[in-house]
């Protein structure tokens, strides 16, 4: 069965992790909980997820020892989208279709829901008992995450990004802002389902590690040439919005040829370390091929 058959079950998986880990809603604070569940609950491609389901099949783990690592990053995920759109930062009215967090529940709420997401997530790794893992691994998962959300990863990328508005940033200064702000959490999403695994070769593990690094950059170059091309129905926020703050987007910096290029460029990189893992890493390939195609 081709991977993207066997997609569905994998995000219906991580909607029932999701719900279970979520406080309920009648549970106090309500209305934190309410904003943390609109957050989180409110659609969205499911990316970070499914590469954790992809890597797991890969390494023969089984889905329901990932679906804690899913949910926590999913979490991660959906703490940065909060605090991104504040008016503090990038200032956006929409997401995923719909009016995003602080529109819905006001500023503050929005800061304590993104505040507490970021908790939950490391709560479920401490205390998630379906990984089966020895608390070693569980530390270095804490870790990569931890790493990965942080001043040298999505937090720092997002500073560069606030701090880049209206300058002329170099080529390898826009990678390494889309490296830390997107990149980073991507990576860590194959790495937590690496970690779960026993006894890895070497050349499987840097090969994953590679694999990360490159399809977390392609994504956001993608990213950028959508936020160019793309009408604001498809991409669920709001289109061009990042000509309009005069950020410094990878097809502004290079091109839109140069950005589609090194994209697909990427994806080869990508596909090409997976090559120690031989056909069981079918489902990562068919992920590069759908990270740069989507919106195509």
């Amino acid at each position: 069965m081709p991977f993207a058959d066997r997609l569905p079950a994998y995000l219906a998986r991580v909607e029932q992790a999701l719900d279970a880990w979520l406080p309920p809603v009648g549970c106090e604070p309500r209305r934190l909980h309410q904003a943390m569940r609109y957050a989180v609950l409110g659609g969205g491609k499911r990316l970070r997820p499914t590469l954790i389901y992809a890597t797991g099949e890969t390494l023969d783990i089984e889905p329901a020892r990932l679906d804690g690592i899913a949910a926590a990053v999913e979490m991660i995920h959906a703490y940065s989208l909060v605090h991104d759109d504040l008016p503090a930062m990038d200032n956006d009215d929409l997401r995923r279709g719909r009016p995003t967090c602080h529109k819905a529940f006001g500023e503050a709420e929005a800061i304590l829901a993104g505040d507490a997401l970021q908790a939950l997530a490391f709560r479920v790794l401490a205390h998630d008992s379906s990984l089966q893992v020895s608390d070693t691994q569980r530390v270095a998962m804490i870790r990569q995450l931890s790493e990965a959300c942080g001043s040298l990863g999505m937090a720092g990328g997002q500073s560069i990004d606030l701090a880049a508005i209206g300058r002329r940033l170099s080529v390898a200064e826009v990678e390494r802002m889309h490296r830390l702000k997107t990149g980073a959490l991507i990576q860590a999403s194959v790495m937590l389902a690496v970690q779960a695994a026993n006894r890895l070769e070497a050349a499987w593990r840097d090969g994953l590690d590679h694999y990360g690094q490159a399809i977390g950059l392609a994504f956001q170059i993608q990213d950028d040439i959508l936020d160019e091309e793309a009408d604001t129905e498809t991409l669920g926020k709001t289109q061009g919005k990042d000509r309009q703050q005069h950020k410094p987007s990878y097809p502004a910096v290079a091109g839109m040829a140069a950005a589609k290029a090194r994209c697909r460029q990427l994806a080869d990189e990508a596909i090409e370390a997976l090559g120690p893992l031989g056909a069981r890493a079918d489902a990562l390939r068919w992920l590069a091929g759908y990270i740069v195609q989507r919106g195509s």
